[in-house]
């Protein structure tokens, strides 16, 4: 069933197959949390509740698991980064996962061996930030190349949070992910990507066992409490993937309701669970939408199949939808915590917003008074700017943008 309403495209799963196995499990999160632990400056970010928000809207709980503090990154990729990066390491220089960590990477041999290895991804902003910080923890170097229309601050913010150079290109996303990829091959450097096509699994799949650390920590936050309803944005779809999978997988009998978001502009995910023929279908051309994180043509066939056989629903939403989601975490109910959530990281929540307020939303949604809803706000003020002017100004327009 597809419907749309006030700027948003729904499409509740054609033909879920709930007995098809999940790829990532609380195990793969245990690994990743341990590495965590060990870099500098690790800490919890904070699973934030909105109680007046939930009081208003008729429902026990809405949580937000607030990244924007990660690692004073401003988003939650430097999990991912970090922890791929160490896998690639610990396997090229003969490095045991399962018994070193950062520290290991200290020692003064193996950080002479790190400086002459180069990394190399392309990136709409956040992971490549994630990428140059995790580079300048090993004392590796990288490049980064980001599709035609990004920002100068998002360029700026790679080459200021660890050791990169950043270059914005003339082409789309994914035109640029096969860049990277061919300068990869062509100069010896080790591509770095969460996405993945044929032959190429391991390293994105090492990237969302990293954003497992979210996912870990959001279970433990929530004490005796388990998430009826998950609605994660999703560009390629790693972090979303990985998170759903996580909660799907965990051994408790609770298996929340998983609602992928998407930018209209930029759906892939939708557009290839609508064609119904189980295969991945991606955009083309040169999508423009603010939510610059997860404008992506292609879905990461790591977990594809996450969405396709476990998703309940897929809603295809309009730059207005995160705008609204913008303003309600800086504006919040009463005495409810602010949330500072970029382009990329609200449209979730106004999304959400839209749906409590509708009693047929609400039961198409299956949201109740006994629903416990988990969001996650995947990045701050990341474009200070355009953040500002979506939130501040009066008038709603997007001159900012030209």
């Amino acid at each position: 069933m597809e419907y749309y309403f006030d700027n948003c495209y729904v499409m509740e799963n054609p033909n879920p197959c709930r007995s098809e196995p999940l790829p990532f499990k609380e195990h793969d999160a245990e690994l990743a949390i341990r590495f965590h632990r060990s870099l500098p400056g690790y800490q919890e970010t904070e699973l934030v509740s909105l109680p007046n928000a939930a009081e208003r809207f008729h429902v026990d709980a809405i949580l937000v698991k607030d990244e924007s503090s990660r690692f004073s990154l401003n988003a939650f990729k430097g999990l991912g980064g970090s922890y791929c990066m160490f896998r690639i390491l610990c396997e090229k220089l003969g490095l045991d996962e399962m018994t070193a960590d950062y520290t290991t990477f200290l020692r003064e041999d193996i950080r002479r061996a790190c400086g002459h290895i180069e990394f190399v991804t392309a990136t709409d902003g956040n992971h490549g930030k994630g990428v140059s910080w995790a580079a300048r923890l090993f004392g590796c170097k990288a490049h980064v190349f980001m599709p035609g229309g990004s920002v100068e601050v998002r360029r700026k913010a790679i080459e200021e949070a660890g050791n990169a150079v950043a270059e914005i290109t003339e082409m789309n996303y994914d035109e640029t992910v096969q860049y990277a990829a061919s300068l990869a091959e062509k100069n010896g450097w080790i591509l770095i990507q969460d996405t993945s096509w044929d032959g190429y699994d391991k390293i994105p799949g090492w990237i969302i066992e990293g954003y497992l650390t979210m996912a870990a920590e959001a279970a433990g936050q929530m004490n005796e409490k388990q998430p009826t309803h998950l609605f994660l944005q999703a560009g390629v779809g790693a972090m979303a993937g990985g998170i759903a999978s996580y909660f799907l997988s965990r051994g408790n009998g609770s298996k929340p309701l998983i609602t992928i978001v998407e930018p209209k502009e930029a759906a892939c995910i939708y557009r290839s669970v609508s064609m119904r023929d189980g295969q991945i279908h991606p955009v083309t051309g040169n999508p423009v939408t603010i939510m610059a994180g997860l404008n992506c043509g292609t879905p990461c066939g790591v977990v594809w199949p996450v969405f396709r056989d476990h998703a309940d629903r897929f809603c295809a939403c309009a730059d207005s939808v995160t705008k609204e989601g913008m303003r309600a975490y800086a504006d919040p109910e009463k005495t409810d915590p602010k949330v500072v959530s970029g382009e990329s990281g609200a449209v979730t929540y106004g999304l959400l917003r839209k749906i409590l307020q509708s009693d047929k939303l609400r039961e198409r949604f299956q949201i109740d008074r006994k629903s416990v809803i988990l969001l996650v706000n995947t990045e701050g003020d990341t474009d200070p700017e355009g953040y500002k002017r979506i939130v501040y100004d009066s008038e709603d327009n997007s001159s900012w943008l030209e």
